[in-house]
């Protein structure tokens, strides 16, 4: 049995480290080999050797467990110059008693005996005297290693502080600031920056010179600490100190400056990155895909991504997360689901994160089953949900109609631990009723609201006369309104808009009374409404004052507002006036495409059109037929009118089920074609021989 006892030149000591952007995880510390034993055929006997050498000390992970002659005399330790060392070895007998004493004196038992010191330290009183006690027993004769590997290890700021000066006084060490370096780490582990800034000033009044470990220690401590332009700061002193920041550095300020706010610098390092091929952590791609969604980018974004698995770096379940986030910000629920796939395929569970970005991803964008599924999963995991989430849910059947699925997270959400409903809970609800025209059961849940001390908002109060309105009952339509300017609530376009749709559903002998109210929302719509409800409209100056009202109201409700008018203008009869309406609405932009022709076919398409739109498109349509016939014009082979297979989301109804009552009423060849749902087709022949049939057109007088 032969042991080699060697030492690496102190000056050399402790240089390498680990990667930055491994520093946020710890490492498992591996245990030394300390003997080996091999089989010689030749001399058929054992032999036992054992290499004990000093490793490099990382300052940014666990301390491997090296080895080193406890004691080393002058003739093991290596030349300063050369790096080399006089190599000793000695024959023992694996089996004698001596053998055993050399194992208790090599390093790796030194170095047991050293981490158990520096627990002893994390728990004893942060005093001097306490500190100073555990420490003496290390004798007088202490190695610099020794110092390094128990601070190294130790994870209770006060007493690493002790431990620092206690070292200082009792022996002056080759290189100081890896002794400081180290003192940082315990800092970095405890997120304490503001101990390590003071540390820092403390090495440079002692005239020790900071290397870029100790910058590299501090900007990681920064970054997990949550202080992104600390971790900036930091990295850009680092020149004034002789400091270049390396690869690993630089990598890791991607993270920060995309944290700290500043995309321009963060892409920049990026692109270098990608150039010089520096490795990056998962937590800086994690970082700039957090970075494109702030800014829109959803699509770079992916290409983060698609470039972090080109690079081999794998993601984590925060990429994956940020990933699902960011594909239900931009309504790409296929994306989110096709992520969400893979990482589950790749071995990952998802946490809450991951279950809160797809329920966000799906309700935004209306997947109401998908978006069920997650929720019964979290229910069934324990997971509870927050007050977003549940208003998501909320929100999400309201749009879609899931009224019984709506009550049953309401009644989840009331026995909740860890939120309440709010205002927005008791809208979606109430806006539930409204739709459905449970009158008395909107006006219980808005009691409640009241009860829970909310006030009504403007949405509220919309749904409420919505509610009121499919009940036609006017009067308390008008009270409602009144009630919104009590309450110093200025009306919006939607609410107006609102109105505008109850007035479709209300007796003629009533529309006075909501007439006055639009008035007093919105005169230039209110003009409009009067110049219908007395029949003033074929004086000449209707369209002029529909044109005016159209420029004056923003585009997301002019379909809406046009929709409604020529739907009053149906319900009154008053059939030229949603002919002109229509006809501004075409010119306007507002609706398009509603006619189409190709050689094979001629179309009308009522998709986006309300029913009295619809009806009224379906009149000039058939006369633009008629005119075309007159005129010598030869129709196409087929003739087709696509009124989509969709219902309305709170009733059985769609516009398909309603066309094919009023064509059949018309006694007109068209009929629903088995092959192409919502599509109503005929032949030119049948077409042609009931046109001729017609002396006039069936819905509106020419």
């Amino acid at each position: 049995m032969a042991y080699h006892c060697s030492s690496p030149p102190p000056s050399s000591l402790f240089h390498d480290r680990l990667p930055l952007c491994n520093s946020l995880s710890s490492s498992p510390i591996l245990k030394p080999k300390t003997f080996t034993h091999s089989l010689n055929l030749n001399s058929l006997s054992f032999h036992s050797k054992t290499t004990l050498q000093i490793a490099h000390v990382s300052l940014q992970g666990p301390i491997p467990l090296e080895t080193q002659n406890q004691n080393p005399t002058k003739d093991s330790i290596p030349d300063r110059e050369t790096g080399s060392s006089s190599k000793h070895y000695i024959w023992v007998n694996p089996k004698s008693p001596r053998a055993s004493q050399l194992r208790q004196r090599s390093y790796d038992s030194r170095y047991a005996s050293l981490v158990k010191k520096a627990e002893s330290l994390d728990n004893c009183n942060p005093k001097e005297d306490d500190v100073y006690g555990i420490l003496s027993g290390l004798g007088d004769n202490l190695l610099e290693q020794d110092a390094v590997v128990i601070i190294n290890n130790m994870t209770n700021p006060e007493t690493a502080l002790l431990s620092l000066k206690y070292f200082q006084k009792k022996s002056k060490f080759h290189r100081e600031v890896v002794l400081y370096n180290v003192t940082m780490k315990v800092f970095r582990k405890c997120k304490d920056l503001e101990r390590a800034e003071k540390l820092f000033d403390e090495m440079l009044d002692r005239g020790v010179k900071p290397d870029i470990i100790t910058f590299s220690t501090i900007i990681s401590c920064a970054r997990i600490s949550g202080f992104p332009e600390k971790a900036v700061e930091w990295f850009e002193k680092m020149p004034s100190y002789g400091c270049e920041p390396d690869e690993v550095t630089n990598s890791a300020m991607i993270d920060a400056y995309g944290r700290a706010g500043n995309v321009d610098m963060a892409l920049s390092l990026y692109d270098r990155a990608r150039t010089e091929k520096w490795r990056i952590d998962p937590l800086t791609f994690s970082t700039l895909i957090k970075m494109y969604v702030v800014s829109g980018n959803y699509d770079g974004c992916l290409n983060v991504y698609e470039e972090m698995k080109a690079l081999g770096v794998k993601p984590n379940i925060v990429i994956y997360n940020s990933l699902i986030d960011a594909m239900g910000r931009a309504k790409r629920p296929w994306q989110a689901k096709n992520i969400y796939k893979e990482m589950t395929d790749n071995g990952f569970t998802a946490n809450w994160a991951t279950y809160a970005a797809l329920l966000r991803a799906y309700g935004r964008a209306r997947h109401g089953d998908d978006a069920l599924d997650v929720y019964k999963e979290m229910k069934e995991k324990g997971m509870e949900l927050n007050l977003v989430l549940y208003n998501t849910m909320l929100s999400m059947c309201a749009d879609v109609g899931y009224i019984d699925e709506a009550f049953e997270i309401f009644n989840d959400f009331k026995y909740s631990r860890t939120c309440k409903p709010d205002s927005w809970t008791f809208s979606s609800l109430i806006t539930i009723y409204s739709c459905s025209g449970k009158v008395s059961e909107a006006e219980a849940m808005l009691n409640e609201m009241l009860d829970a001390g909310f006030e009504p908002n403007i949405f509220v109060l919309t749904s409420i006369i919505q509610c009121y309105g499919k009940a036609q009952r006017t009067d308390d339509v008008v009270r409602t309104f009144n009630r919104l300017l009590d309450l110093g609530i200025i009306p919006d376009e939607r609410f107006c808009g609102c109105l505008l749709n109850v007035m479709t559903q209300t007796p003629k002998e009533d529309l006075g009374k909501l007439s006055e109210c639009i008035e007093k929302a919105n005169s230039k719509l209110g003009n409009m409404v009067k110049l219908l409800v007395e029949n003033l409209g074929s004086e000449g100056n209707f369209k002029e004052e529909a044109s005016e009202l159209f420029d004056s109201i923003s585009a997301d409700v002019k379909k809406a507002y046009c929709n409604c008018l020529i739907d009053l203008c149906v319900n009154l009869n008053l059939l030229d006036c949603a002919c002109e309406l229509l006809d501004l609405g075409l010119k306007l932009g507002i609706y398009k495409d509603i006619q189409s022709r190709s050689p094979t076919q001629w179309s009308l398409h009522l998709k986006s059109l309300s029913l009295g739109a619809a009806l009224t498109a379906l009149h000039v349509w058939i006369n633009d037929l008629s005119k075309a016939l007159i005129s010598g014009e030869e129709l196409p082979p087929l003739l087709g009118i696509n009124t989509g297979h969709g219902k309305h989301k709170f009733s059985e109804k769609g516009l398909a089920v309603i066309f094919e009552s009023h064509l059949k009423e018309l006694n007109a060849p068209f009929h629903e074609a088995p092959d192409k749902v919502g599509w109503f087709l005929t032949t030119k022949t049948a077409a042609k021989s009931w046109l001729d049939s017609r002396s006039s057109p069936e819905l509106l007088a020419t």
